[in-house]
């Protein structure tokens, strides 16, 4: 009888040692993930970054939407100037919300209505010449948002002089003024909608669905995240102007192509906000919190024997000193020496893969999105 106990209880202990030390070294297995208070996690991406971003975009929107209604009713140089400080410091806080395609957002195809680029500049033009258009439709998203007030209020004409003679006395005054007007009524409209839902119902949803299915919050907006940095922040932003998919440099694929000296900024304030979210810093200056970062420190995850966290913070860093070496004008950066371009697209393409292969692994979430870019 002693004999049995001895065996049994030496059976007890070998399994428990088994159990606690089942990591694997690379990434932590079977209930791991589901024993991080995810709950924690999904309420401070709520509460202390996606609100607070929308509602400071959302700030910026109506400011915008303000200044175009001040300039069309009296178009003069001075509510010109206004109107292009709040078109920027707007699309620079766009940057804060574009990855949060979640919920009502995707709901409204919101991302595709307020930033698709190039600019569809022809079709802009048939429509204020007929006065008639309709920017509900999606055949009109490059017709539309941040790139479409890019090219009305720097686009139009070699010089601000002469730009501002669309609204003052150039043909179809009115309609110029009433498509600016439409444009910019849209963008704060659109972010309105989205920011009341945030702040509403789809919150508490939100952080209530802590499951760790493909359903689930985490999982969801894991997918979504990552899209938004591989193909419209690495691709998208980099990757299309440096005609690193067509093998042909293309200056005219540049977010904010006729405001210059913008869209580097846009680029950088794009990863910032990115990378920030993955270390849990709270937009602005709200509080820091449990994020991917602390998710993947938690599963002691690895690779090459390195710690993946530490590994996907460093390239984010690698990626901003790179961007040290852009010209401000991406535009003129493709059209001088297109080598920067395609060097930061390397250092992008190398957190893509520590984000999109490492980090959804060890964290078991299946990618749910094909990448059509074909690299």
């Amino acid at each position: 009888m002693k004999k049995i106990s001895t065996i049994l209880i030496l059976s007890l202990l070998f399994f428990a040692a088994c159990s606690s030390g089942d990591d694997g070294g690379e990434t932590n297995g079977g209930n791991e993930t589901e024993s991080f208070d995810r709950s924690a996690m999904l309420a401070h991406w709520a509460d202390d970054v996606i609100v607070p971003a929308f509602q400071n975009f959302n700030q910026s929107t109506s400011e915008l939407k303000s200044a175009t209604d001040a300039f069309v009713a009296n178009p003069n140089a001075d509510d010109f100037a206004t109107l292009r400080i709040r078109f920027r410091k707007a699309y620079i806080n766009f940057q804060h919300v574009s990855m949060f395609e979640i919920g009502k957002a995707e709901e409204l195809n919101y991302r595709n209505f307020l930033n698709t680029y190039p600019a569809n500049t022809a079709n802009i033009q048939i429509k204020i010449a007929s006065g008639s258009f309709n920017l509900e439709l999606p055949s009109s998203f490059a017709q539309q948002g941040f790139p479409a007030m890019d090219f009305l209020l720097y686009g139009l004409a070699e010089n601000d002089a002469a730009i501002l003679e669309f609204y003052t006395s150039g043909e179809n005054v009115e309609n110029y003024r009433s498509y600016l007007l439409a444009v910019a009524e849209r963008i704060d409209s659109l972010t309105a909608e989205v920011t009341e839902s945030w702040t509403g119902n789809y919150r508490t949803t939100f952080v209530k669905n802590t499951s760790s299915s493909s359903t689930g919050s985490v999982d969801r907006f894991t997918n979504d995240y990552v899209m938004y940095f591989e193909k419209f922040l690495r691709s998208g932003k980099i990757g299309y102007p440096a005609g690193v998919f067509s093998g042909t440099p293309s200056a005219v694929n540049v977010e904010s192509l006729y405001a210059g000296n913008l869209s580097k900024e846009l680029y950088l304030e794009a990863l910032n906000a990115f990378s920030n979210f993955f270390e849990g810093k709270g937009f602005d200056s709200n509080p820091n919190g449990k994020s991917y970062k602390q998710y993947l420190q938690y599963l002691d995850s690895m690779k090459d024997g390195q710690d993946l966290a530490a590994l996907i913070s460093s390239q984010f860093s690698a990626a901003k000193n790179q961007a040290n070496s852009l010209n401000s004008n991406l535009k003129e950066q493709v059209e001088s020496d297109n080598s920067v371009m395609l060097a930061a697209y390397d250092e992008l393409q190398k957190a893509t893969v520590l984000l999109k292969l490492d980090m959804m692994q060890a964290l078991s979430i299946s990618v749910d999105y094909v990448d059509s870019d074909g690299d």
